[in-house]
């Protein structure tokens, strides 16, 4: 397998000597896998680096270079009794390596789920105001600036393209797709529907989208103090173990001494 060492280091000087572009190779591989993008990977990066813009696309190629880089080490380590098992060892080590920034963002996602769930009700509820006063449309252009920084980058691509004529459903179901926060797919459908509506009927229908919006809030509030509640069971918990496992330490080193003695 000496053969697979002498194409790593050729590849390294003509990559040092700008005879090939390793770096325009990614690039070029990326846009051919980019099927292997998760379909909210973008929206994890928005919840982790809220307002920073992040190119998901530049950063997906990065975890795809850092994949074949895994996989090639690992294949070097095992050089010298490279066999199929081996070999697919270091395909799956790749793809642990390719797979960890996203498994980050997802955990992070988790551990803060309930946050980033509480954030939609909220937003619905400036929105609902604006809708009282201008059409859908114009009130989602307007909330975008007071919108929470992880939903900016999707209402402005939505926005896009209800002003490029989507006049279907589809750019709010994209919207909820991209965010699939709690009720995200129920809110954007009933949106869509209130900006179907006529004026006749418009105060109905705004009537029943706020009651749906306050149903949201107050079950993003029933779980704000549901956790509380269970935060501070686990903490009683964890003192009251400290405290039983203390008394029984002091139990210990009592009967210790009184055996020496």
């Amino acid at each position: 397998m000496w053969f697979i060492v002498i194409g790593i280091i050729l590849i390294f000087i003509l990559n040092y000597n700008k005879v090939v572009d390793t770096r325009k190779f990614v690039t070029e591989s990326g846009g051919i896998l980019s099927y292997l993008m998760e379909n909210d990977y973008e929206f994890l990066l928005n919840v982790r680096y809220p307002g920073r813009n992040i190119n998901a696309y530049t950063r997906f190629q990065k975890r795809l270079r850092d994949g074949i880089l895994g996989i090639l080490i690992v294949m070097f380590i095992f050089i010298n009794q490279m066999s199929l098992l081996y070999f697919v060892i270091a395909v799956v080590a790749g793809f642990f390596v390719f797979k960890n920034d996203y498994n980050n963002l997802k955990r992070y996602y988790k551990a803060n789920l309930n946050h980033v769930n509480s954030m939609l009700p909220y937003y619905l509820k400036n929105l609902e105001i604006l809708v009282q006063h201008y059409t859908v449309p114009v009130a989602l252009s307007r909330s975008i600036d007071s919108a929470p920084e992880v939903f900016r980058p999707g209402l402005r691509r939505l926005v896009a393209k209800i002003d490029g004529g989507d006049s279907s459903v589809q750019p709010y179901i994209d919207f909820a797709n991209e965010y699939p926060v709690r009720d995200s797919m129920r809110m954007m459908r009933l949106l869509y529907r209130l900006g179907l509506g006529s004026q006749q009927n418009k105060h109905d229908q705004v009537m029943m989208f706020s009651r749906t919006v306050s149903a949201l809030q107050n079950k993003a509030r029933e779980q704000k103090y549901q956790n509380r509640l269970e935060t501070m069971e686990n903490k009683t918990l964890v003192m009251l173990i400290t405290a039983v496992a203390g008394m029984l330490a002091l139990l210990f080193i009592s009967m210790m001494q009184i055996m020496n003695f």
